[in-house]
Order: structure tokens, then sequence, then C-alpha cells
């Protein structure tokens, strides 16, 4: 066998090799971000709860001083706090607390800022657009190419009133990072994909897509005889 065969052949197993290993090196990526997400709100009470039980019983659960244990424990605490959270929001009791917390927030300063900033952010994404697209294509970063984005809100230009629209662009494949762009309406290319396939066409890098997607904008319609004003 010869050197370029060989090479050839080397080389096709590595891209079969990569492109295997891509959507499992992806889904890494977000289970990690996630997971070291969640045992970090709950590690500061669990460290420490570990390491008396690991010295109070180094023989049957000296384990617990494990960092892997920890980091374990704290994610499932996290998700244990989570549903509980979930489910008090959904009682009067709950509710009650929520708006007592939230109007504690409200009198710090810059906390209240950008919980305020958050909160509008994930009931624009959980409600349905009034009047405009919530997933949109805008030219990003370059007029010749897309990104994939979603409208916040409709806003107009100073002097003109032209309809400008404000849009969250994440990033792939941690959507929890992004650019906001100011784009024309007009410039905005709708789509009519609902927030979750976006999402997974974001996280997932492309591989999860519809067999068709639009690429420019709608054209605006010429304007016809009847627009065209009166005859002089």
């Amino acid at each position: 066998m010869s050197a370029h065969t060989l090479g050839g052949r080397l080389q096709r197993l590595f891209l079969t090799g990569l492109l295997t290993l891509l959507p499992i090196w992806l889904t890494w990526i977000v289970v990690k971000f996630v997971f070291v997400l969640l045992s970090d709100i709950s590690t500061p009470w669990v460290a420490p709860l570990s390491h008396r039980i690991a010295a109070g019983f180094p023989n049957a659960l000296g384990w617990a001083n494990a960092a892997y244990v920890q980091a374990t424990i704290a994610m499932l605490a996290t998700i244990v706090l989570i549903l509980g959270v979930g489910w008090l929001a959904r009682r009067v009791v709950g509710q009650r607390l929520l708006a007592w917390l939230e109007a504690l927030v409200q009198r710090i300063p810059l906390a209240n800022v950008i919980y305020s900033s958050a909160r509008k952010l994930l009931d624009i994404l959980q409600t349905k657009p009034d009047g405009t697209q919530r997933v949109v294509l805008i030219d990003f970063p370059h007029p010749e190419m897309k990104s994939v984005g979603f409208v916040t809100r409709v806003i107009r230009e100073a002097g003109t009133g032209r309809e400008l629209a404000a849009v969250y662009v994440p990033t792939t494949p941690n959507p929890t990072s992004g650019y906001l762009e100011i784009v024309p309406l007009e410039k905005i290319t709708p789509t009519d994909w609902t927030v979750d396939q976006a999402m997974s066409f974001i996280i997932s890098g492309g591989a999860v897509a519809p067999d068709t997607i639009p690429f420019d904008p709608p054209r605006t319609p010429p304007a016809g005889p009847a627009d065209s004003g009166p005859a002089s």
C-alpha cells in the first residue's frame, strides 16, 4: 500500500470518526454546562455537609467526601429545589411568596434591573408574538450570512417612525449568551419555527433543522396604479 493511499484512507477514517463523535461532543458540552450550573447552586451547603458526614462515618460513608459525589448530590438537590419551587408557584401561598420576593428584589439597586429584564425576556419567549414572528433570520455577522434570532420587541426610529426590531441572537451551542441587534423590520426574514425548534437548531449546531428554510426577506409588492396617486 502506497503512502498516498494510506494517507487518504487515514484521512477518511479521521473524518468519519470526527463526524461520529461531533454529536456526542456537542451533547457533552450542553450537559456539562447544565450539570455544572445546577451543581454550583447547591454546592456551598452540600460540600460542608458531605465533609461532616464523611468525618463522622469514615468507614461507611467516607466516599461522601469525593468531589464527584458532592457534585452529583448538589445537582440532585438543585433539581429537587426547582421542582419544589415549580410546585409552590402553582399554589396561592407560593404566588404570594414569589410576589413578596419580587417586591424585595425591586428595592435592591442593579438587582432590580437584572431581574426585571430577565423576567421580561422569559415572558416574551414563552408567549406568542403579536403581529411579528418571534423566530426570525437576520443579516449577521455579514450581509451574505444569516443568523437565527428572537424578536423581543418592535420599536420605532426617531424622526422617521420606521419600525425596528430588537433581536436577540444566541450563540451555539450555548444559547444563554449572544448578541442584541437592532434591525429594520423590512430586513428581517420571518420563519414559521417555534421557539423550541429554533433552540434545537441552535444547540445542535444546525444538525436538527427542517428540510427547507427561507433566506431572503419577503419582497415588498410594487405599487400599483391605484397607489401612484391621481394623474396630473
